[in-house]
């Protein structure tokens, strides 16, 4: 049995796709981000430039205001607290 053209075109279509999804997934795992040698860095984070939750909220980038002491980025180790205002621990508001 033949194959219509479309069929054929639609099936190659969807290889593709395939595997351009694939090479996509396999290139990010090799590319995935290592935390070593940094720390949490509470305290100098802008408006919504935070990296990740607290107790207020669950997403990075959630931050209220500049500077709030229970919000953090991570930075190069031993940057933090030489930055004002920088801090390894969470503040008391």
């Amino acid at each position: 049995m033949k194959e219509s053209g479309n069929r054929k075109a639609f099936r190659l279509a969807l290889g593709s796709v395939l595997t351009l999804g694939l090479a996509t997934a396999a290139s990010q795992a090799e590319a995935k981000p290592t935390w070593e040698g940094h720390e949490k860095c509470y305290g100098v984070a802008k408006k919504g430039m935070n990296d990740c939750h607290n107790a207020e909220h669950r997403c990075g980038g959630r931050g209220k205001e500049d500077g709030a002491p229970n919000e953090w980025v991570f930075m190069p180790e031993g940057s933090c607290e030489k930055i004002v205002g920088g801090s390894l621990k969470p503040k008391k508001d």
